[in-house]
């Protein structure tokens, strides 16, 4: 016997003996976004080119930030989010010395994870365990830039500002240098910093 498969869209696919839900990931919204075409198309030299409906550009728009209120902020690991996949929300924080972030493990395979040579000298480092949730008090000012271990290939990053940024100049080299390890959201570290 076939039984029908549904997708997200509403149609049926017919597989044999089982049901298997196979909707994409994101919201119908977001699926139809990602399924309309770019461009437009044209049948011959003598016809009219047909517009295309084209999405909104992939480059993040990044306000620059404020400083957060209370001394108590919770960043959530999330495999899908405003910004786009594997993110970190908020993506860029701006806090005051002492202050305590809250890393939440929203979504599982995630951790967050203070970057060798891209914190403040003589701040301490962190390392929160897959799946995790972990909290961390910066003591130390400066900006502060953080990962996703397993999915840093992917640019899931995250900038926290202590106090001033007095070390900005250093961290920026060194996201440059980093932006060419990613496979994927490339300006993605560049456009948090730009924020801040």
């Amino acid at each position: 016997m076939r039984r029908p498969l549904f997708l997200a869209s509403g149609v049926a696919l017919f597989v044999a003996g089982l049901v298997v839900n196979a909707a994409p990931p994101g919201t119908d919204a977001e699926i139809r976004q990602r399924l309309q075409p770019i461009g437009s198309v044209s049948r011959s030299e003598n016809s009219e080119a047909v517009p295309i409906a084209t999405p909104a550009p992939t480059s993040m728009q990044i306000e620059k930030v404020t400083l957060s209120k209370g001394s108590e902020h919770e960043v959530k690991m999330l495999n899908s989010g405003a910004g786009g996949s594997m993110v970190f929300e908020p993506a860029v924080l701006k806090v005051s010395v002492g202050d305590t972030i809250h890393f939440r493990a929203t979504d599982l395979a995630h951790n967050a994870a203070s970057i060798v040579g891209m914190i403040p000298a003589g701040a301490e480092s962190w390392s929160g365990e897959m799946s995790q949730d972990i909290s961390v008090t910066l003591q130390t000012e400066g900006v502060y830039v953080y990962q996703c271990d397993p999915h840093v290939v992917m640019a899931m990053v995250g900038v926290i500002q202590v106090g001033d940024a007095v070390n900005i100049g250093e961290i920026e080299q060194e996201a440059e240098r980093m932006k060419s390890t990613f496979a994927m959201n490339g300006e993605r570290l560049e456009q948090y910093l730009s924020a801040l």
